[in-house]
C-alpha cells in the first residue's frame, strides 16, 4: 500500500529555506573526512526527555542502549544509522534514535558498525546480523528493526538473512522501518533522472563514491548489499517512509513492488516537498513530527501484536 502525505503550508516555507542553503553544497563528494560534520547534524537532534544513554557491546559490537523510563519489558529496537556505509556513528544518533525509543516505549541499540573504506562490504551487515543476534542471545523477545538511509538498506538485507535462517530457529523480527532507504547500489533507480534536480542534497555521483568505497569491486547487486535484489518472501510487515524530492526515491517505490509481489505486508508512505531522512529534522518540519509519529506508533503496534511466529520453541537455536 502506497500513500502520499502533501507538502503542509507550514513546511513549505522551510523546505524551501533548507533547499537554499544545501544548493552551494549539492554534488560535493563525501569521504571519511566528512564525519565530524555528519555527525555534528544529528547530534543537533533535540534530545528525547526521560531516555539513558549507555555505552555497552551486543554481539561483540560496540554502541549505545537507549533505555526510555517507560520501556516495555523484552522489547528491542535494533536502530542502525545512515552515512552511505562511509559516515555515522552510533554516538551521533542517540538524540534522533533515542526519540523514536521514547516514543513507542522500547529499548533500542545503536551498534556501531564498522564503516568503509577501512572496512568495506560486507562488514557493515555483518556487523548488523551479529548485533541482532546479540540481542537474542540477551534474552529480547520480541525485536523491531528501524534503519535511516544506508541503515535502511541495512534492515531491509537484516531481514531477508534472518528469514533464510528461519528454519534454524533464529528468532524473527516482528517488524522492520526504514527511512529513505538505500536498496539499490547499482543506482538503476528512475528517480536519479526524475527527481536530480528536486533532491537538494545528492546526486548519482555522490552516491556512486559512497558506492565505490563500500563495494570497492564487489557486486552492486549483491542482495547483501542491495536488498532490492534479495528474496522478499517470509518477511515481517514493513514501513517505509521517504521523500518525494528524493533520487532516491525509486529504491523505496521498487522495493515496495517486489515485497508486495512477494506477500509481504508492507506501507510506503510518500511525502511531498521532503528530503532525505527529513525525520531527523524535528523542529523545523512538521512533517518530521508526523512521520516520526507515525513510525513510532507502527512500531509499537508490531511489538503489541501477537506473532507466534516470533518465538521458536528454542529461541537460541541457530545463534
Amino acid at each position: 500500500m502506497m500513500t502520499i502525505q502533501p507538502l503542509s503550508p507550514e513546511d513549505a516555507p522551510a523546505a524551501a529555506a533548507m533547499r537554499q542553503a544545501a544548493s552551494t553544497h549539492k554534488g560535493e563528494k563525501l569521504g571519511p573526512e566528512a564525519r565530524p560534520m555528519f555527525d555534528a547534524m544529528f547530534a543537533a537532534t533535540p534530545a528525547a526527555a526521560d531516555v539513558r544513554v549507555e555505552a555497552a557491546t551486543v554481539g561483540g559490537i560496540a554502541g549505545f542502549w537507549l533505555r526510555p523510563t517507560n520501556a516495555r519489558p523484552g522489547a528491542r529496537i535494533l536502530y542502525l544509522h545512515g552515512g552511505g556505509y562511509v559516515l555515522g556513528s552510533a554516538q551521533a544518533l542517540t538524540r534522533f534514535a533515542g526519540q523514536i525509543a521514547a516514543r513507542v516505549g522500547a529499548d533500542a541499540f545503536v551498534p556501531d558498525y564498522r564503516l568503509a573504506p577501512e572496512h568495506p562490504f560486507p562488514a557493515a551487515i555483518d556487523d548488523a546480523v551479529a548485533a541482532y543476534r546479540g540481542l537474542v542471545a540477551d534474552g529480547a523477545k520480541r525485536i523491531v528493526v528501524v534503519g535511516d538511509s544506508a541503515g535502511g538498506g541495512l534492515t531491509l538485507s537484516l531481514l531477508s538473512i534472518l528469514a533464510a535462517d528461519k528454519a534454524e530457529g533464529m528468532v524473527q523480527p516482528v517488524g522492520a522501518m526504514a527511512m529513505s532507504p538505500w536498496t539499490d547500489l547499482a543506482l538503476t533507480g528512475e528517480s536519479f533522472e526524475t527527481r536530480a534536480e528536486a533532491d537538494p542534497i545528492f546526486t548519482r555521483g555522490v552516491l556512486q563514491g559512497f558506492a565505490d568505497m563500500y563495494l570497492q569491486g564487489q557486486d552492486a547487486a549483491n542482495p547483501k548489499a542491495s536488498p532490492l535484489h534479495s528474496r522478499l518472501d517470509g518477511l515481517p510487515p514493513i514501513r517505509i517512509d521517504v521523500g518525494d524530492n528524493e533520487v532516491l526515491l525509486a529504491d523505496s517505490s521498487r522495493y515496495t513492488e517486489r515485497a508486495q509481489a512477494a506477500g509481504v505486508e508492507i506501507t510506503l508512505s510518500v511525502w511531498e516537498g521532503m528530503p532525505h531522512v527529513f525525520q531527523s529534522c524535528l523542529g523545523q518540519f512538521l512533517a518530521a513530527e508526523q512521520s516520526v509519529n507515525a513510525i513510532s506508533d507502527f512500531l509499537r503496534q508490531r511489538l503489541d501484536a501477537p506473532d507466534d511466529d516470533a518465538l521458536p520453541s528454542n529461541p537460541l537455536k541457530g545463534v
